[in-house]
């Protein structure tokens, strides 16, 4: 039997972990898996990225790594974040390639479709029009790995493709308010209220709707592409559409996890975000009818009480 040896970069981020966690219990004999972190190799150098996959010699990818960002970080760094993620992501295709990988997954983002679109959004609508202005840096470098791996595919016969997830969240996250995402701020802010007996803030109306999985979900299903997952286009791993929820029942799933009883304040003067990203599972159920998602309530009351019980360890 010949052995896989899986490498993932960004192996110590929010995805990470959670296929970490998963892999516990669904190793197979088979494989081997290596979760990189920053500490291993500066993916930005072309040299650090060849060194490291020279060292492992990975037969599989799960490429994570990435300069990421909420919406106020992308706003204002937009070159930045282009340069820094297509650098990245050049560096760890052309290694993957030099060493005959055989399956290279990579990360891709919802926020990378065009910000004018009919709904639900599918994987054949990835190239249709501009991302949405706020972040076109980072959407721009992601949809550049879907150029890639058709390019890589056509001229050398690679197998690498790439997933687009809905929004994660779970344990091992940034809960940073700035650089974080909506709900591990909003977790944070919500501790922080009720240690503090301040009011909680959510910036914005609350309305914008969104479909959340779970970071374990997630996990599962980026295993499952790496083992079985043969085609390179990409594959949405979302939630199915009757799971989308707004921000403002989000919230009030979080303050429940907590048991907050303070007063509660709507910022309206705070950018929404685009209102809705609904993306269609149609093509991950064709695949996966039986898969079952941990409802929004569960993963969110799951991921509370990690925060708590590592807060002070917790990237914030």
């Amino acid at each position: 039997m010949e052995k896989k040896v899986i490498l993932v970069t960004g192996g110590t981020g929010l995805v990470g972990k959670g296929i970490q966690t998963v892999i516990e219990n669904d190793k197979k004999e088979d494989e081997e898996w290596i979760f990189l972190s920053s500490k291993d190799a500066n993916l930005l150098s072309e040299e650090e990225t060849d060194a490291v996959f020279e060292k492992y010699k990975p037969t599989h990818v799960i490429h994570l790594a990435a300069l990421v960002g909420g919406l106020f970080a992308n706003m204002s760094s937009n070159s930045d974040f282009f340069r820094a993620n297509m650098k990245m992501n050049d560096n760890i295709l052309e290694a993957s390639r030099k060493i005959n990988v055989k399956k290279l997954v990579s990360c891709l983002s919802t926020c990378i479709f065009p910000d004018k679109t009919t709904y639900p959004i599918d994987e054949t609508m990835v190239h249709n029009g501009p991302p949405h202005p706020s972040n076109f840096g980072y959407s721009y470098a992601k949809r550049m790995i879907d150029v890639q791996n058709k390019a890589y595919n056509e001229q050398y016969g690679c197998m690498f493709t790439s997933v687009v997830p809905c929004n994660v969240y779970g344990p091992h996250d940034n809960f940073n308010v700035l650089k974080g995402h909506v709900i591990p701020g909003l977790i944070n802010k919500a501790y922080e209220a009720k240690k503090n007996g301040t009011p909680f803030e959510i910036w914005g109306t609350g309305s914008p709707l969104r479909q959340f999985i779970y970071s374990q979900d997630l996990a599962k299903l980026f295993i499952w592409t790496v083992r079985d997952y043969n085609e390179v286009e990409p594959i949405i791993l979302a939630t199915d559409e009757a799971d989308e929820v707004s921000i403002k029942d989000v919230a009030m799933m979080i303050l429940e996890a907590f048991d907050f009883k303070g007063e509660v304040k709507f910022l309206t003067d705070k950018a929404d975000g685009q209102f809705k990203k609904t993306a269609s599972n149609a093509k991950l159920r064709k695949y996966l009818p039986e898969f079952q998602f941990v409802p929004t309530r569960q993963g969110i009351k799951d991921t509370v009480d990690w925060y708590v019980a590592n807060y002070e360890s917790a990237r914030r």
